[in-house]
């Protein structure tokens, strides 16, 4: 498989261990509650009545099964990430490193791209300021007038322009080469379950290779 398939498969894996896990953590699944109703005590003629309240979970005759599966699971991610750390390994750019600074990059090229989309503007807000004066008895009171606010951009349009141009460039340019990488790249890995296996599914295949 290449790395995007290994990539996939681990989320595969990933998915299966938090369901295992999900079903595990809860007590009602991994535990049989039997009520034995004491009639006879109350009513000699009345015999007692046992009755077995089931796991919540529909795995439940087969937990031990989804523990030894959970542990299986994590086995196999451990064998895939160090398969997908060697197939990195061998590849001629630092991946992870790469991923990160272009996300960065990515980030820094919205904030320009916004710089770059702001435009001057003048607006009047009628009533919006406050001004003071003195009345016929010589107080001084407020009274409200219109404001007319101009805003203009701070910086040089130019320069953020010419660097969004740069950043978007080295971004595409980045991003072709991972995908490059992604699907040209070999992981040396033979996964056990279908990647498109439900988790009921993958467990009956664990199951029955038991």
């Amino acid at each position: 498989m290449n790395l995007k398939e290994a990539f996939r498969y681990q989320n595969k894996l990933s998915s299966f261990l938090n369901e295992a896990q999900m079903i595990l953590c809860s007590d009602k699944n991994i535990t049989k509650v039997e009520n034995t109703y004491l009639r006879h005590k109350v009513m000699p003629e009345m015999d007692d009545e046992t009755v077995l309240s089931l796991p919540d979970t529909e795995y439940y005759e087969h937990i031990t099964s989804i523990a030894k599966f959970m542990l299986f699971l994590l086995e196999e991610k451990q064998v895939l990430s160090a398969a997908i750390r060697k197939a990195k390994d061998a590849l001629d750019i630092d991946m992870d490193s790469e991923v990160s600074l272009n996300g960065t990059r990515q980030n820094v090229a919205r904030i320009l791209q916004h710089m770059n989309d702001l435009k001057s503007s003048e607006q009047t807000i009628a009533g919006g300021g406050t001004a003071y004066r003195f009345n016929t008895d010589g107080n001084q009171i407020s009274y409200r007038c219109d404001v007319r606010r101009v805003t203009t951009i701070n910086y040089d349009r130019i320069f953020v322009r010419r660097a969004l141009e740069k950043l978007n460039h080295q971004s595409d340019e980045t991003s072709a080469r991972l995908d490059l990488c992604l699907v040209t790249s070999k992981v040396d890995y033979n996964p056990p379950i279908d990647v498109n296996a439900s988790f009921a599914d993958a467990l009956e295949m664990f199951m029955a290779r038991q």
